[in-house]
């Protein structure tokens, strides 16, 4: 049901120490949409369980849904409130021909119920649970919000993308939205202009929504309080599922993850281009197998043309399905790390 996958030297030290939580600095949250769906019951384990009495510091990296899972684990109640945004993520209706801009003020709706009085007091204040936002600066074409100049300026991604992942710096800066009391950097091999600023009340909310701001679905989140004019939208689009040099990388990644390989950017996703195994040595993956995958309605983890494609009331019927059945991937967690047998886990085989 659960696959693990282990970087070369993460394999190392879960065969010298088990999955000992306090060998884990860093954790991961790819973007993805409803993917995420399928790894509600492992959040709810690491962080009700597993992660309960930690006194160490947790840096929580991520994009998108990533970021939006990170900002519900990093409050006071981690399970009350990834519990609230799976609830209210789940149950989310659209009118028949739904705008961005309808779009947006529903995501704004539920952040608000998700973060709710204190929520973003106690994410900056966190001790140990340190949460980082990714989010994507535009430029160009790509920082227009009418629709015809914005596809104009998605489609000369794409195209720069095949030719060199490093071209679409010059569309994108990466920032990073963290911790006020975290030290940790992120950088890459592709030389993305990367600013680093801190997390306060005035900037929490909106970098969070941009950070999942999809664009041409989603209206883009301008002039961040705090931050250089401009627009800034989903972190996806640098950082779907992360090909990046963390740093200071004193112990292993946690990375749950709905897919065994992953993909550097938004653009990526239908390349064969795969990301650098050096970032992954310390990387511990845990993903739902082809066979948990094939036991779920239609076969497949949710995504958002389930938006399209299914009426509400089918769609909600099938995510809460998914949701249930997470709960086996933790349960089989929870089995594995108590007896470790290290035959069973899978190498990180990303080039």
């Amino acid at each position: 049901m659960l696959d693990i996958y282990c970087g070369s030297d993460a394999l190392k030290t879960i065969q010298q120490q088990g999955f000992k939580q306090e060998l884990f600095t860093t954790m991961l949250g790819a973007s993805g949409g409803p993917k995420w769906f399928s790894l509600f019951g492992l959040d709810k384990y690491l962080f009700g369980e597993y992660f309960k009495d930690r006194s160490t510091e947790l840096n929580l990296v991520g994009s998108s849904a990533g970021a939006f899972r990170f900002a519900a684990l990093s409050q006071q109640d981690p399970v009350a409130a990834i519990t609230r945004l799976a609830t209210l993520y789940s149950e989310t209706t659209y009118s028949d021909k739904a705008n961005k801009k309808e779009i947006t003020a529903k995501a704004m709706k539920l952040l608000k119920e998700v973060l709710g009085a204190n929520g973003s007091n106690e994410i900056i204040n966190n001790p140990v649970f340190k949460a980082h936002f990714i989010v994507a600066k535009c430029r160009g074409l790509t920082s227009f919000e009418q629709k015809l100049p914005l596809m104009f300026g998605l489609i000369s991604s794409m195209a720069l993308n095949q030719v060199n992942r490093g071209l679409l710096a010059k569309q994108y800066q990466r920032y990073v939205y963290h911790h006020p009391k975290s030290q940790l950097t992120i950088n890459d091999s592709f030389n993305f202009n990367t600013q680093h600023q801190a997390l306060n009340h005035e900037n929490l909310t909106s970098s969070l929504l941009a950070s999942g701001s999809i664009p041409v679905v989603m209206e883009g989140i301008k002039d961040i309080i705090g931050s250089p004019k401009g627009m800034y939208r989903d972190g996806g689009i640098i950082d779907y599922h992360f090909d990046v040099d963390i740093k200071p990388t004193s112990g292993l990644t946690l990375y749950p993850h709905f897919s065994p390989t992953p993909k550097a950017g938004w653009f990526d996703k239908n390349l064969a281009r795969k990301v650098n195994t050096q970032y992954y040595k310390n990387t511990v993956m845990l993903v739902p197998s082809a066979e948990f995958i094939a036991r779920l309605p239609y076969g497949k983890i949710p995504d958002r043309k389930d938006f399209i494609d299914l009426a509400p009331a089918t769609r909600l019927k099938y995510w809460q399905t998914v949701l249930k059945e997470s709960e086996f991937l933790a349960d089989e967690f929870a089995q594995r790390i108590s007896t470790v047998n290290t035959k069973n886990i899978k190498p990180i085989e990303c080039c």
